[in-house]
């Protein structure tokens, strides 16, 4: 679940609190051009007021008309839309794609509570609904948890599933840190020079003030981590990528030109890790957008890491010159 979800789900509790009736509509599975995945969730109110959404817009607007016509019930169930050419139209996915999507009166917003607390605490929290009886209950979610729904129990999650670690506390890696916070990671930032500590103003992402490889052996980088050496600093980019690139870390990048990349990698040859290890670096770092400026690499950066998460082609990485700090 994203933070725009989590936000629905907190807006959900506001309007119970306030008397209304609600309704959790999750998505359960999606095909084609279905514009949002499994998981996603739209809060519907009994008076019709939606936030979140499920899809583009016309299924919310076929939801709204349910509600006020006192179609949803006070059970759980499922709806389909886009099974037919007459649906599809008529729900805005004649372009071929189709959803199914579940929708669960809410009862009780202590469970609501409970997930709020703990994901501001970075955690993972897994929901389980049983559609038999509207029980809901809720467990802490591995970072491999995901998805689910058979039909008769719903497996949801809160929380944010990606991290990135970035080394150094400078612009650059401010900017890095806020937007990937937007991106829904959850952002460790790593820095042992203090001069660097007063200046972060990040909320929402962890300040260690650990050497590199000690903070990144602490973390247990895993396949879900992405890693942006970004200090400027040899010494301390490579302790972090000594230990990066032996992990499932799925994106290991590293700042500098196309000449100090040369030298990064033949520096990291002499250490105990293998060409194919090396070779998983990506340096220069980022997508070659043609920015210079910290909040334009930034997002160079970010668009790298997301293509490499979701498998997408890469464009051509940064040109020669030195990436600005």
């Amino acid at each position: 679940m994203d933070s725009l979800d989590l936000s629905a789900l907190s807006l959900a509790r506001d309007w119970f609190a306030a008397g209304h009736a609600v309704w959790l509509v999750t998505v359960v599975d999606a095909w084609g051009s279905a514009p949002r995945p499994p998981g996603a969730l739209l809060v519907l109110r009994g008076d019709g007021a939606v936030a979140g959404s499920v899809s583009g817009g016309c299924v919310e607007d076929d939801l709204v008309e349910r509600v006020r016509s006192g179609g949803n019930g006070d059970r759980p169930e499922v709806l389909a839309y886009g099974v037919t050419s007459e649906q599809a139209a008529r729900a805005g996915l004649a372009c071929g794609g189709r959803l199914r999507v579940l929708v669960e009166p809410l009862r009780d917003t202590t469970w609501v509570t409970e997930v709020m607390d703990r994901v501001s605490r970075h955690e993972r929290v897994r929901r389980t609904l049983s559609l038999a009886d509207g029980s809901v209950s809720l467990a802490t979610a591995g970072r491999d948890d995901t998805f689910s729904f058979d039909g008769s129990t719903l497996r949801a999650l809160h929380g944010p599933r990606w991290r990135l670690l970035v080394v150094g506390a400078g612009q650059l890696s401010q900017a890095v840190a806020t937007m990937a916070l937007s991106l829904d990671f959850e952002v460790h930032a790593c820095d042992p020079r203090d001069s660097y500590h007063a200046a972060w103003r990040i909320p929402g992402a962890t300040l260690h003030r650990g050497m590199p490889d000690d903070v990144a052996l602490a973390l247990g980088l895993d396949a879900h981590t992405a890693v942006a050496a970004l200090s400027h600093d040899r010494k301390l980019d490579d302790l972090v990528l000594l230990e990066a690139l032996k992990s499932p870390a799925f994106y290991v990048g590293a700042l500098g030109s196309r000449r100090n990349d040369a030298d990064r990698r033949e520096r990291l040859g002499q250490f105990d890790l293998s060409a194919d290890q090396i070779a998983r670096l990506r340096g220069p770092i980022g997508l070659d957008l043609g920015g210079r400026t910290p909040a334009e690499i930034a997002l160079s950066v970010m668009s790298e890491v997301v293509a490499v998460r979701h498998g997408s082609p890469l464009a051509r990485r940064r040109p020669l010159t030195e990436a600005t700090p």
